[in-house]
């Protein structure tokens, strides 16, 4: 268990995708200015990446590699991802169209994000377990959120703060998501897997 549990935080904290693999860019700066938008899409891309790894993790397995169709792998890990955010889409208009309103064009978005398919691919590549790859897609998942979250916090501050004229916009956001990488990598030394 004591494994499983520095396996998680490893992932969250020293091999965050964001922040070390560089995936998942397009909606860590697009969809961070406000933080309930990211609250949203952290959350949705859990769930998404979440129930596709363990479903992709089936299919591999139980279909691809047996049959000998690997060369299918990635139009049906895509088929996968699109059908759940769909699926995800048409339950957060029926169930909370608030929420639907503010992710906005975001939530298909999801369905581009490298992060989304890398993580059932990196789960195959390891030759992860089941049980493996449900703890990496949710640890995975978790340090992308929490690195969403803490971005769209610090950036809503950023927007109120009396910020010089040549550092305004895209100059200001690079420099926060290095100091944030920095923090992160304080991390690196306090885990040994």
């Amino acid at each position: 268990m004591k494994s499983y549990f520095l396996f998680f935080i490893s992932n969250i904290l020293i091999d965050n995708f964001i922040l070390v693999k560089f995936l998942g860019l397009c909606p860590f700066t697009g969809a961070s200015n406000k933080l309930e938008i990211a609250v949203g899409i952290s959350f949705s891309t859990i769930f998404v990446v979440f129930v596709s790894t363990m479903i992709l993790w089936c299919i591999n397995f139980l279909i691809l590699s047996p049959f000998n169709l690997v060369y299918l792998r990635i139009i049906i890990y895509m088929l996968v991802i699109s059908f759940l955010v769909q699926f995800l889409e048409i339950i957060l208009r029926n169930t909370s169209p608030f929420l639907y309103r503010i992710l906005g064009i975001f939530l298909p978005l999801i369905t581009t994000n490298c992060a989304v398919l890398a993580i059932p691919l990196f789960c195959l590549y390891e030759n992860y377990t089941f049980l493996d790859s449900i703890f990496y897609a949710l640890s995975s998942s978790f340090g992308f959120a929490l690195v969403m979250i803490i971005f769209a916090s610090i950036r809503e501050r950023i927007l109120l703060s009396d910020v010089p004229v040549f550092f305004k916009g895209s100059p200001i956001i690079l420099i926060t998501i290095s100091l944030i990488s920095i923090s992160f990598m304080g991390f690196r030394g306090l885990i040994k897997i």
